[in-house]
C-alpha cells in the first residue's frame, strides 16, 4: 500500500520536477550596438556632455582667473575689499558646484537626457526579449552584458540573434561579434 501511495505521489507531483525550466542568455550591449537609433542617441548624448563639460571648464577658468587676480592685488586691498572679493569667489565656487550637480549629478540634466533617449530603445529590446522568451518557451533569459558574471556559456543557449531578428536587425545566421 505504501509503495502504491509513493508512486501515486511521485506521478502526481514528480512530473513537475521532471520538466526542466528552459533558460538562455543574450547580449544587450551587442543588440543595442546593432540599432542605428542607439548610435544616434549615443552621439547626441556625447555631444551634449562635451558642451556641458566645456561650460564647466569655462566657469572654472573664470574662477581661477578671479582667484589669481585676488592673489596679485591682495596686498593693496583693504580688509573690506578683501572680504568682498573672497565672498565673490566663494559665490562663484558655489555656482560652479551647483551647476556641476545640476548637469552631471544624480537626476541631473545628463542623466535625464540619457534616460529620455536610451529608455525607449531599451524598452523596445525588452519587448523583443519577451516575445523571444514566449516563442521559445524560456523561463529565464539572462543578459550577459550586465553585472551578472557568466563564467561559461553554451552557445546553444544564446538568444541574442533571436532578439535581433525580432527587432528586424539581423539574420540569425549572420552573427559577427
Amino acid at each position: 500500500m505504501r509503495y502504491f501511495l509513493a508512486i501515486s505521489v511521485f506521478l502526481l507531483f514528480g512530473l513537475n520536477f521532471v520538466s526542466a525550466q528552459k533558460f538562455g542568455y543574450f547580449d544587450s550591449e551587442f543588440v543595442l550596438s546593432k540599432m542605428p537609433e542607439y548610435s544616434k542617441a549615443q552621439g547626441e548624448i556625447e555631444q551634449l556632455s562635451a558642451t556641458w563639460q566645456k561650460e564647466i571648464e569655462d566657469m572654472q577658468a573664470k574662477l581661477d582667473e578671479m582667484y589669481r587676480v585676488y592673489q596679485a592685488e591682495q596686498v593693496l586691498l583693504t580688509e573690506q575689499m578683501k572680504q568682498e572679493r573672497q565672498d565673490e569667489i566663494k559665490k562663484k565656487e558655489t555656482e560652479l558646484k551647483d551647476y556641476q550637480k545640476k548637469v552631471f549629478g544624480f537626476g541631473g540634466l545628463f542623466f535625464l537626457k540619457k534616460q529620455e533617449l536610451i529608455k525607449p530603445l531599451q524598452d523596445k529590446v525588452f519587448d523583443a526579449v519577451e516575445k523571444v522568451c514566449k516563442a521559445n518557451r524560456l523561463a529565464i533569459l539572462f543578459d550577459k552584458s550586465g553585472e551578472l558574471v557568466m563564467v561559461y556559456t553554451d552557445p546553444r543557449h544564446d538568444y541574442t540573434d533571436f532578439v535581433l531578428e525580432e527587432l528586424g536587425l539581423g539574420d540569425p545566421n549572420d552573427k559577427v561579434k
